[in-house]
């Protein structure tokens, strides 16, 4: 074949995939939106903008800090600057703009970012035809970023369906929707980039990515499928200049509908907890228990009187699946418990001696099983250096759950030893004196009363350092 006509043979190819494409997108979409001449994002747009509001809100009152340079009052003059006293009497009272989208125009329910109204005084949501309404909030939940206002509205509102984010795949068409740099009712559109992606800084992580552009004001805004539906709150980007580079992320509509639901219901989100202590299954570890898959969470200790223990889970157990969902490492596992409502019934799959076993569960509280498993050594029969901290496993709740193992610091009293040695609550010890840990009889072990010397090394977030406690 010539040069030239192989150019034709493949010119003639790709123009066959393009054509089948948007054969594909047009059947997927609401009839007239991708068809004849003219095909538009608009006709679902025009039903889809109203939902989405502006947030502006206005924080609470800082004071400026005094500046000796302040004091002179050539300099004030020079610069054309308010008298010190004047600033003094003054504060300054931030304010910031994010995104919003109305989930239930009847009672005038508007979802939103944890962080865009994070320490208001005042919000206001402005809808997309300049009508203004004081915005309450009626609850927020930092961990996964969630917030829910409530607008008293005498007109009609138009509110966005939710549709179910599970659905979502790589390569489906998205259209984001919010305030970017207070450019109001902006539009932008993409593909789904990534689904699942864990590590922006939430408890509760299930992004999806983006390449749609999202930019500083989007938050809180909606990104919706082509059919006018919401399948997630955008929340983050990445970017090294604070502005898109084609990776933004997205909380999805199911993690937020939960959330909702509980908040709109009680006003604030309780955790759900099974009771587990444990870890990813990796090769090494799949190897050594016999097993042929390499996705799961191995039971490293079930706490006593939990959901976990009355269902008869066991230690070495590797979970594979909650209700039927696929769990693929320990950040899926906390999604798939902590984000349902104590008392929900579970059907955990499981593989123990190489056999598949499903258990019912029913789960608990995260506050009454805290309690339970706050009674942990209390440094009280250990090295002096660590005295007044109160230590524990690592439970499900924990973000290093399932990463590391070790020792949990749950308290440090104020002026006591350990403070002082530089512990803080939260804090994980992997290892003492080089020895790795991975509980607290462990602990109780290398770090005994008559040790005189102890190197921690301790995770402290995302971050790790080690501790010389003599």
């Amino acid at each position: 074949m010539t040069p030239t006509a192989s150019s034709r043979f493949f010119a003639l190819v790709f123009s066959c995939l393009i054509l089948l494409a948007a054969s594909n997108a047009q059947a997927a979409v609401p009839s007239g939106m991708l068809a004849g001449d003219n095909p538009s994002l608009a006709p679902m747009l025009d039903e889809a903008l109203p939902a989405v509001v502006n947030v502006v809100v206005t924080g609470k009152p800082q004071q400026m800090p005094d500046n000796p340079l302040f004091n002179d009052p050539f300099f004030r003059r020079f610069f054309d600057m308010p008298d010190q006293q004047q600033q003094r009497r003054a504060p300054r009272q931030p304010t910031a703009a994010g995104s919003g989208v109305i989930v239930d125009a009847g009672k005038g329910y508007v979802l939103t970012n944890h962080h865009v109204v994070k320490d208001a005084e005042k919000i206001v949501v402005r809808l997309n035809d300049n009508r203004e309404y004081d915005a309450e909030l009626i609850g927020d939940d930092p961990e996964t970023d969630i917030a829910v206002l409530q607008i008293d509205a005498d007109d009609s509102l138009t509110e966005l369906p939710i549709a179910d984010s599970d659905n979502l795949r790589v390569g489906d068409f998205v259209v984001a929707i919010g305030n970017p740099f207070g450019l109001r009712q902006t539009v932008t559109s993409g593909i789904v980039s990534g689904l699942g992606r864990h590590g922006l800084g939430n408890r509760y992580e299930d992004f999806i990515q983006t390449d749609a552009s999202i930019n500083p004001g989007n938050s809180g805004g909606a990104l919706v499928n082509l059919k006018g539906e919401l399948v997630g709150i955008n929340s983050a980007i990445l970017s090294r200049t604070g502005g898109n580079i084609g990776i933004g992320f997205a909380i999805p509509s199911n993690l937020v509908n939960s959330v909702y639901t509980q908040i709109a219901e009680t006003g604030e989100v309780q955790r759900a907890r099974l009771g587990v202590v444990g870890q990813n299954l990796t090769s090494d570890l799949a190897s050594a228990f016999d097993l042929d898959i390499t996705q799961g969470v191995v039971v490293a200790q079930v706490m006593d009187d939990s959901p976990a223990a009355r269902a008869g889970i066991e230690e070495r157990d590797v979970i594979t699946h909650v209700n039927g969902k696929k769990i693929n490492d320990f950040s899926e596992l906390a999604n798939a418990i902590g984000l349902r409502s104590p008392g929900e019934k579970v059907t955990v799959s499981l593989i123990r001696n190489g056999k598949k076993r499903e258990v019912k569960a029913t789960l608990a509280n995260a506050q009454d099983l805290a309690t339970t498993d706050a009674a942990g050594d209390t440094g009280t029969d250990l090295a002096p250096g660590l005295e007044g901290a109160t230590f524990g496993p690592i439970t499900e709740d924990n973000p290093l759950a399932g990463e590391v193992e070790g020792v949990v610091v749950k308290n440090v009293e104020r002026a006591s030893a350990a403070a002082r040695a530089g512990l803080r609550p939260d804090d994980v010890i992997t290892s003492i004196n080089r020895q790795p840990i991975s509980d607290v009889s462990q602990l109780s072990e290398l770090a005994g009363p008559d040790v005189k010397q102890l190197l921690l090394h301790v995770r402290r977030g995302n971050g790790a350092l080690f501790l010389l406690i003599r």
